[in-house]
């Protein structure tokens, strides 16, 4: 039988967890973009323990309208103006690269958690100006939003990696592409972070980084630059993890595709739709090993529900959230190495100034 003690915390600990299971983090998003209002808004408004209940634009009008076609309560017509709200307990950040970091941190400053779209920042130094203004408010969550880790498939990908159903993992193989030759569009534009590197090939990085659980030590980076945009087209890299390796080809200017192959000393495990999982259906994994191949259905799930269930739950319950902000940072450095490489034309070492925890 506990002591007095020992029961008072235990009692305390399930009184905050059924408070929380009644409550819902309320959820203001800055900006319209497309990945928030036809993916990230619908799969958080899924949620058990979120709501969405605001929306922010740079005009009135177009805040309402994105307010109304969502069903959501409050349009705002600044950003500003969301983060002033006393009703917001949380932001998902959708905005351009360029402008991730500083409205990050804007929000922070407003006593807000944070969800920050891929990749974090322009740069790893951005990235670790975002992690001591995290680290001066510890009492808030701010988390970048890799939906595809928290995907059933993953999940089931990273158990059988490493629980030596296709022995020891020995390299990793990805490749993600799409087609577009849209000036306008902020993928295009170098100034806002675009190119194929930061908006896909930070995906074959991170899936890496979490499969293996390190860090690489050096990479090999390959970058065809667009004549006119001036970004990288089509990038190629090897990372390499000292006993094992990772390559990946990204591109915003090829048939659209995305495969991974995870290998090993006796099998290997393939990800039909690793990225783009749809929120309607079921994935598809093979798991083979020697002769034989598995087909694995994973269950229909929504990764934006999932994510957005998991960063509300650590807001709630005041536990770490499921991705910690050093992971982004160390994510950054890899990417930074890339271009260094592919401009040197030489192998280079990846600066690790965060450690993953």
């Amino acid at each position: 039988m506990p002591s007095f003690f020992e029961a008072v915390p235990r009692a305390t600990s399930i009184v905050h967890q059924a408070i929380c299971i009644m409550n819902k983090v309320r959820w203001g998003v800055l900006s319209t973009a497309r990945i928030g209002m036809f993916k990230v808004i619908p799969g958080m408004q899924q949620c058990a323990h979120a709501e969405v209940t605001a929306i922010a634009s740079r005009s009135q009008e177009s805040a309402q309208a994105a307010a109304d076609s969502l069903g959501i309560a409050k349009a705002h017509a600044s950003y500003e103006a969301l983060l002033a709200d006393p009703e917001i307990d949380a932001v998902y950040i959708p905005l351009p690269n360029q402008m991730h970091v500083p409205w990050a941190i804007k929000a922070i400053h407003q006593g807000k958690h944070v969800l920050c779209e891929k990749p974090i920042g322009l740069s790893s130094a951005e990235g670790r100006e975002l992690l001591e203004a995290a680290r001066a408010n510890p009492h808030l969550k701010v988390m970048e939003a890799f939906m595809y880790r928290h995907h059933p498939q993953w999940v089931k990908a990273r158990e059988l990696a490493t629980n030596g159903s296709i022995g020891e993992v020995v390299s990793i193989q990805t490749w993600f592409s799409y087609y577009n030759d849209n000036p306008n569009d902020i993928r295009n534009q170098v100034d806002a972070g675009g190119g194929s590197l930061m908006d896909i090939g930070c995906y074959p990085i991170s899936l890496s980084r979490f499969i293996f659980d390190a860090e690489p030590h050096k990479v090999l980076g390959h970058v065809t630059l667009d004549p006119e945009y001036q970004t990288d087209t089509v990038t190629s890299a090897i990372l390499d993890f000292g006993e094992v390796t990772s390559s990946f080809t990204c591109s915003t200017k090829s048939a659209p595709h995305q495969r991974v192959n995870l290998v090993g000393t006796n099998g290997r495990v393939e990800l039909e739709i690793p990225f783009n999982a749809p929120p309607d259906k079921p994935c598809v994994i093979w798991h083979h090993e020697n002769q034989n191949s598995r087909r694995i259905e994973l269950p229909i799930a929504d990764q934006y529900t999932i994510q957005g269930e998991l960063m509300s739950r650590a807001i709630l319950e005041d536990t770490p959230v499921p991705t910690p902000l050093t992971d982004a940072v160390a994510n950054m450095e890899v990417i930074e190495a890339i271009f260094q490489s592919a401009r040197s034309g030489n192998w280079e070492n990846v600066q690790e100034t965060v450690r993953v925890g």
